[in-house]
C-alpha cells in the first residue's frame, strides 16, 4: 500500500509561509541566523553541562536533555524552511514527508513529557529536599529520560501509522512550511474527517494532560512552599519561573494548534513558527539567563579559553 501511495504522489508542494518572492528573500538571513543561535545555543548548554562537574546533577542533567531535543526539533524544519526561501518550487519526497511527521511528533512528544518530568525535579527538590538525593537519583534520571523518549516515540508512531496508509493521489500542496498532519491528510483522496478528530485527539490529549500535571506540579510547590516560609515562596517562584515560562511559550501553541476548532492559515503558520523555530531558540536564552550557576559556569568556561591562550 506504501508503494501505491508514492507511486500516486511522489512528493508534496509546500506554499511556505508566503507567497511574496522578495519578502521571502528577506526573511531568509533572519530565520538563517535565528537557527543558528539556536545550534549554538542548546549545545553550548550541553556542552557545559557535560563539561563543568559543577553542574552534574539531575536538574542539569535533565536540562542538557531538553536542550539537546530543541535542537533536534528545530533542525527537523528549520533547515528546509531556509533553504525554501531560495527556491520557486518547494517540494519535498513522499518519504521526507512522513519523516518529518515522524520526528515532530517524536521530538515534541519527548519534550512535553521531559518537562513534566523537570517539573517533578522541581517538586521533590524543593518539597522533600531531605529525600532529594535518594529520589532523583542517577539510575532514575536516567529512566525518566529513557520514559521521555519512549512515550515520544510511541505518540509519533501511533500518528504516523494512522496516515501513512491513506490514499494519496490528487493535490499535493501543503498550505505550510513543513508536513504538519492536519493539512497532510486534508490531500487524501478519502474523507478524512473522523480521522482528523482521532489524530487531533491523540496530540491535544497529550499535550493537554501534561499541561495540567505541569501546571497542577507548580501550584502545588507554590503553595506548599508559602505554608512553610514566608520568603520560601519568592524563593520558589524564582526557582520555578523559568520553568513555568517555557511551559507556557511550549504548549500554548501546541494545545492551540490541535484543539481549537477553527483553523486561521496565517494564525497556525505563526505557531508553527513558534514552536518549532523560535521556542527551541528562547528555552536556553530564558534558562542561562536566570541561572546563576549556568552563568558562571560560562565565565568559567571563558576564563579556562583564555588562560590557555594566555599559556600557548
Amino acid at each position: 500500500m506504501e508503494e501505491a501511495n508514492q507511486s500516486a504522489v511522489s512528493e508534496f508542494i509546500f506554499q511556505g509561509l508566503c507567497n511574496s518572492r522578495k519578502l521571502q528573500t528577506f526573511l531568509l538571513l533572519p530565520f538563517s541566523i535565528l537557527y543558528l543561535m539556536t545550534v549554538v545555543g542548546n549545545l553550548l548548554v550541553v556542552l557545559l553541562i557535560i563539561n563543568d562537574h559543577r553542574l552534574h546533577s539531575p536538574m542539569y542533567f535533565l536540562l542538557a536533555n531538553l536542550s539537546f531535543v530543541d535542537f533536534c526539533l528545530s533542525s527537523v524544519t528549520t533547515p528546509k524552511l531556509t533553504t525554501d526561501f531560495l527556491k520557486d518550487n518547494k517540494t519535498i519526497s513522499f518519504g521526507g514527508c512522513m519523516s518529518q511527521i515522524l520526528c515532530v511528533h517524536f521530538f515534541g512528544g519527548g519534550e512535553m513529557v521531559l518537562l513534566v518530568t523537570m517539573a517533578y525535579d522541581r517538586y521533590v527538590a524543593i518539597c522533600k529536599p531531605l529525600h532529594y538525593s535518594s529520589i532523583m537519583n542517577r539510575q532514575k534520571c536516567i529512566w525518566l529520560v529513557l520514559i521521555s523518549w519512549i512515550i515520544g516515540f510511541l505518540h509519533a508512531m501511533s500518528q504516523l501509522a494512522m496516515i501513512l496508509d491513506l490514499p494519496f493521489c490528487g493535490p499535493k500542496v501543503v498550505d505550510s512550511f513543513f508536513c504538519d498532519i492536519p493539512l497532510v491528510i486534508k490531500l487524501a483522496c478519502m474523507d478524512t474527517d473522523t480521522l482528523g478528530t482521532v489524530i487531533n485527539a491523540d496530540s491535544g490529549v497529550l499535550a493537554t494532560t501534561c499541561f495540567i500535571l505541569l501546571m497542577i506540579s507548580y501550584t502545588y510547590i507554590l503553595l506548599t512552599v508559602r505554608l512553610h516560609s514566608k520568603d520560601g515562596a519568592s524563593k520558589a517562584l524564582s526557582t520555578c519561573t523559568s520553568h513555568i515560562t517555557v511551559v507556557v511559550l511550549f504548549f500554548g501553541p501546541c494545545i492551540f494548534i490541535y484543539l481549537w476548532p477553527l483553523s486561521i492559515t496565517w494564525v497556525d503558520k505563526f505557531l508553527a513558527v513558534f514552536y518549532t523555530v523560535i521556542t527551541p531558540l528562547l528555552n536556553p536564552a530564558i534558562y542561562t539567563l536566570r541561572n546563576q550557576e549556568i552563568k558562571n559556569a560560562m565565565k568559567r568556561m571563558i576564563n579556562q579559553h583564555m588562560d590557555s591562550r594566555n599559556n600557548c
